[in-house]
């Protein structure tokens, strides 16, 4: 068995260190420093060289303009862009990009993914529901009016929501079926009210008062929004993977240059040891990760395991959440008051890993997600 990665999906790694290279962290705007959101939009100039770099386009067909890669490279880009905090919706563009790809009417495809692909479109999707604790396609309901359905409910705590071009939007018929809903952002009857992430970024309460959705814009495909929302939470917990890389190489760089008695700290028993554990940590956010992205890609290819994907989806993200925790909590411990100075960027890997620790669901919600799939799906 051969669990090195594809010459394909290196390509795509080295791809977005050139890119995210020039990117530093501690001129990332800091949610320390600002009163709402840190920024009005994201960070344009990176989403351009991203563009040119085809890095947009990853996991589309070759005939939308894209290099037919998968949940795995893009999971590797994702950890790429987390180490210098990237801010850019890279993760809801391309989720929902597959989504529309997979599922999606050839006219809806056409509409969006040529554009998706250039970065001229800016896709995201609405995944936390009405409190971040409900499911989210409960959150709304779509009845069909003709020939157009009918969007009423609310959705919580969207990314990008104020400037991405379309939103994907989970909802309900009644009848227990989970469809997925695109809808532009300027669509009558949708409107959106500010709110602000953890992380300092510009989020958005989704209020639609009947809002109509073409046929054509509508996915009803069964288990269709169930996909997108484990590669969203996949996508997240290679975001925390990448970040928890970055906070604690930061760690081993300060400890390993701040003398105390005149050795460097990190010679310290104290300090080895709880590096230790948090690299331990970061290696079992990364076992994990692969094994959920590589069961999302192999479940379209039919194969299977003792537990659906949901389950290995679960437990990237039980140890994604309590690992970054973790990390930037050893980091900032390590750091000693330096990490507290809003001149150094720790602060701001402190504040993004809450924000992904608690992104679509903590530890606990997955936890008993995965007794459930366990009690329905018994191993023996």
């Amino acid at each position: 068995m051969d669990f090195t990665f594809t010459e394909e999906q290196r390509a795509a790694v080295e791809a977005a260190k050139a890119v995210f290279a020039d990117v530093a962290p501690d001129g990332v705007p800091s949610p320390a420093l600002t009163a709402g959101a840190v920024a009005d939009d994201f960070d344009r100039p990176l989403w351009g060289k991203l563009a040119a770099s085809d890095l947009l386009g990853l996991v589309l067909a070759e005939e939308h303009g894209g290099a037919g890669l998968d949940t795995i490279a893009l999971c590797l880009v994702l950890r790429e862009a987390a180490r210098v905090l990237a801010r850019v919706p890279l993760l809801e563009h391309c989720a929902t990009a597959m989504a529309v790809q997979a599922h999606g009417s050839p006219e809806l495809a056409s509409a969006l993914l040529p554009g998706a692909g250039r970065g001229t479109l800016v896709l995201t999707a609405a995944a936390h529901g009405r409190s971040g604790h409900d499911p989210a396609e409960l959150a709304v309901t779509a009845r069909l009016d003709g020939e157009a359905w009918i969007l009423e409910g609310t959705q919580t705590a969207v990314p990008w929501a104020h400037t991405a071009d379309w939103i994907a939007v989970p909802a309900h018929t009644g009848e227990g079926d989970a469809v997925l809903a695109l809808v532009p952002r300027s669509a009558g009857g949708l409107a959106l009210a500010e709110q602000v992430s953890t992380s300092g970024e510009r989020f958005a309460e989704l209020a639609l008062d009947g809002v109509r959705v073409e046929r054509t814009h509508l996915i009803d495909t069964p288990g269709a929004w169930e996909r997108l929302h484990q590669i969203l939470t996949a996508g997240t917990c290679a975001l925390a993977l990448g970040l928890g890389e970055g906070a604690l190489g930061m760690t081993s760089r300060y400890t390993s240059k701040r003398e105390q008695f005149g050795f460097p700290v990190a010679t310290f028993q104290a300090v080895a040891v709880q590096a230790a554990d948090r690299y331990i940590d970061l290696r079992a956010m990364e076992v994990t990760l692969w094994q959920a992205a590589w069961r999302l890609d192999a479940a379209t290819g039919g194969a299977g395991g003792p537990l659906p994907s949901a389950g290995d989806v679960a437990v990237a993200k039980i140890w994604a959440s309590e690992g970054v925790r973790r990390v930037v909590q050893t980091a900032q411990h390590l750091h000693g008051g330096f990490g507290a100075d809003t001149d150094y960027p720790l602060h701001r890997y402190h504040a993004w890993a809450k924000q992904l620790e608690l992104q679509l669901g903590p530890a606990a919600a997955h936890e008993e997600a995965l007794g459930d799939l366990l009690a329905a799906h018994p191993l023996g």
